[in-house]
């Protein structure tokens, strides 16, 4: 048994927003111009206001300019990409958001389709997640939870290239683009899904783990590779022994201590990566849009 470190992907996300906000200064300075996120929130789901408000709040502490389109649960899929249409040509707009999910009767992928890749700062478009499977992790706008994963790994091992890594769940979100990362960095990949046979068998060969399936502490310690790094992108709501709820990931959290070499909590690990990624790429997306050299972070 060893003691397992605990990565703290709030203190990493502090140290990239200040860097993005830095970065930005610089731009404003040189150019005049200041980075714009704009975010859109369809219906009045309250995990989703919550989200784009945080999300507000973030980009303000970063020098980015937040501005939000509220519309109501009953908008139109073509009055949706009216308003996309419109932000696209708007030259002060440089990173689109639209909250996810949308109300039923909207097609997502039609909406994100919609987007103009250079300001799809989820890097959910087509042509973006064409760029990173390609290779073009340099040139492709990169979506937000697997990027910030990744940060969290580089700094977690002195180097990912030979590892062998190990991605549970294979959404477009986190566990495709999840892989194309790691692949980017040479490790040696494996997806486990539903449909995969002998999960944990799989699991205990993996150097880097990175769950996302949404299962609340689905994995066990016992599938855990001694010393392996865990990463942990799971966000479950479950009962706590004193009647409320309580946030868990898709990691026993308990039982991996002493075997896992290093994990992320839930909450406090992967979540406050997401938007300073999202902000990240928004100031990206400002640069390439303008020819301008990106900032180094």
């Amino acid at each position: 048994m060893h003691e397992t470190k605990r990565i703290d992907g709030k203190a990493r996300a502090d140290q990239l927003v200040a860097d993005v906000a830095a970065a930005a200064a610089k731009l404003r300075a040189a150019s005049g111009v200041a980075p714009g996120l704009c975010a859109v929130l369809v219906g009045n789901d309250p995990a989703s206001q919550i989200y784009v408000r945080s999300k507000g709040k973030a980009a303000t502490v970063a020098g980015i300019q937040s501005f939000q389109q509220n519309l109501p649960e009953t908008t139109s899929e073509a009055e949706l990409l009216t308003l996309i249409a419109k932000l696209n040509a708007d030259d002060t707009i440089d990173g689109i958001l639209v909250q996810l999910p949308l109300p039923k009767h909207i097609d997502p992928q039609r909406v994100i389709d919609a987007i103009d890749p250079a300001k799809d700062v989820d890097g959910f478009h087509a042509q973006n997640v064409g760029q990173l499977w390609s290779g073009g992790v340099r040139r492709a706008l990169v979506p937000c939870t697997p990027y910030g994963c990744l940060l969290l790994l580089r700094d977690a091992l002195p180097s990912l290239a030979g590892a062998e890594a190990v991605v549970l769940g294979r959404s477009n979100i986190v566990g495709k683009p999840m892989a194309a990362l790691l692949l980017s960095e040479n490790c040696t990949v494996t997806f486990v899904h539903s449909r995969s046979r002998d999960i944990p068998a799989i699991l205990r060969r993996a150097d880097i783990l990175v769950t996302a399936v949404g299962q609340p502490e689905l994995v066990r310690g016992s599938w855990i590779k001694e010393g392996a790094v865990v990463i942990d992108v799971g966000i479950n709501r479950v009962a706590a022994a004193d009647g409320k709820s309580k946030l868990v990931g898709d990691v026993a959290f308990a039982e991996a201590q002493g075997i896992a070499g290093a994990i992320t909590p839930v909450p406090g690990g992967v979540g406050p990566m997401t938007i300073a990624c999202l902000l990240r790429n928004t100031l990206i997306a400002a640069c390439r849009r303008r020819g301008r050299a990106e900032p180094d972070v």
